[in-house]
């Protein structure tokens, strides 16, 4: 029996189209997650995908950290530098994460999952990823399609490992390599979110998964875009919060319940 469809997109999102993974996930059948991957030819037709969909995931982060560009900025400006912070003491008193490198939303998600930092926009190689995740948002904006990056509009920031802790899903070891051992992570996490959903994917859906981290991650983002339309992803709470989701990002992390998504 199927009832009225659903689109969300998964975006995990690499410095060229041709290592970005896209997965297309139609809710509303009853018997099976009717999932997909995609192959954009280019950013053309990636953005035509976001459009398509009623919510799109985006593994990468949407900002800069604000004391980041405001350093930036003082020393192309030859002026002194703010002094550097960081943010709240974690409650086991061990000190938040340096704001230069970090989010206000990078250190809520360490501090809410018990995981490592997110890779930092700032200083990691993932500053790159994050410049063309701009231009795409910006493109989208140009057509009539603002982006704001609290995720209240078309897309939401989201973040794969983080969204398996929130469901209860432990990975002991990497998932993001070629081999055999990552594979069979990547095999148990597949069989986890089955478990979870109540439903099981196509067969060429989890054989990519189980091929490739990127596809994987793609579904994941996919997923969490349909938390974000249930209402089941935590929101910025506080005034600080919510001016720094407007600049910075949010990362939505789901609840802990797949079987949510149903909606």
């Amino acid at each position: 029996m199927m009832q009225r469809q659903v689109v969300t997109v998964g975006v995990d999102l690499a410095a060229s189209a041709r290592r970005t993974a896209v997965c297309r996930v139609e809710w509303g059948y009853r018997d099976l997650l009717a999932a997909r991957f995609l192959v954009p030819e280019g950013d053309e037709e990636l953005l035509g995908l976001v459009r398509s969909a009623g919510k799109t995931g985006l593994d990468c982060p949407l900002g800069w950290p604000s004391d980041f560009v405001a350093t930036v900025m003082a020393h192309h400006r030859g002026e002194r530098l703010p002094p550097p912070a960081r943010f709240r003491e974690r409650a086991d008193g061990r000190p938040g994460l340096d704001a230069l490198r970090f989010r206000l939303t990078d250190d809520l998600t360490w501090k809410a999952t018990g995981t490592r930092p997110p890779l930092s926009v700032s200083t990691d190689l993932l500053g790159v990823v994050a410049l063309r995740a701009a231009y795409l948002l910006d493109a989208l904006a140009a057509t009539g399609m603002p982006v704001p990056r609290d995720g209240s509009g078309p897309v939401a920031e989201v973040y794969p490992a983080a969204a398996l802790r929130r469901w209860g899903i432990r990975v002991t070891r990497s998932y993001k390599n070629a081999t055999p051992e990552a594979r069979t992570v990547r095999e148990r996490i597949i069989g986890s979110l089955e478990a979870g959903l109540g439903l099981p994917l196509p067969e060429p859906v989890r054989a990519w998964c189980a091929d490739s981290h990127d596809h994987l991650d793609a579904l994941l983002c996919a997923l969490v875009a349909r938390a974000v339309q249930v209402g089941d992803t935590a929101w910025p709470g506080t005034d600080d919060e919510r001016a720094a989701a407007r600049t910075e990002g949010w990362i939505h992390l789901p609840g802990t319940d797949l079987a949510a998504l149903h909606g």
